[in-house]
C-alpha cells in the first residue's frame, strides 16, 4: 500500500512502500502525462521481468505530488536476471542515459549499483531528497505485473 505524501514536502514517507502495478497506476496516473510515463515504465518492467528481474523501485518526482514529472527515475534488483536476455538499452547509460530515456521515458538503475563517489546503492541512494533528509520509493514485485 503507498501511503499519503507527506503534506509539507509532496513526498512519501520514508521508506520502501511496496505496491501492485495497478495501485501505482491508480495512486500516480492522474494526469495523461503521467500515464504516458507509466506507459513507458510498464515497457521497461515488462523487459525486466523477461530477462528474471523480480523487484525494481520507483523513485524521482514521478513519486511525488508533483503535477507534471519530467520522467520516472528508479532501479531493479540484479539478482537472477540473465543478461543476455535483457533488452540493451537497460544496460546503456551513456550520454546521460539518452536512449533510455528515449525508449522508455525514464531512467533505471541496478538497484546496488553506486549511485554517488561514496558508493551509496541506488536503492538507498533514492531514499534521501537533496537535502539528504528520509524520503519514500515505491517496490514493485514484478512477478505479479499483469
Amino acid at each position: 500500500m503507498i501511503p499519503p505524501f507527506e503534506p509539507s514536502t509532496g513526498l512519501l514517507p520514508a521508506g520502501i512502500h511496496g505496491a501492485t502495478w495497478e495501485e501505482l497506476v491508480a495512486r500516480f496516473g492522474w494526469t495523461p502525462h503521467r500515464l504516458a510515463l507509466l506507459a513507458g515504465l510498464k515497457a521497461a518492467l515488462d523487459a525486466l521481468r523477461l530477462a528474471g528481474c523480480q523487484r525494481a523501485y520507483v523513485d524521482g518526482s514521478f513519486v511525488t505530488a508533483k503535477e507534471t514529472p519530467g520522467d520516472f527515475d528508479g532501479c531493479w534488483e540484479t539478482n537472477g536476471v540473465d543478461p543476455a536476455r535483457l533488452d540493451p538499452v537497460l544496460l546503456t547509460f551513456d550520454r546521460q542515459r539518452r536512449a533510455q530515456k528515449a525508449t522508455f521515458g525514464g531512467v533505471l538503475f541496478f538497484a546496488d549499483g553506486p549511485a554517488d563517489p561514496a558508493g551509496t546503492a541506488f536503492v538507498d541512494f533514492f531514499q534521501r531528497d537533496r537535502s539528504g533528509r528520509p524520503k519514500g520509493i515505491v517496490a514493485l514485485d514484478l512477478r505479479a505485473l499483469p
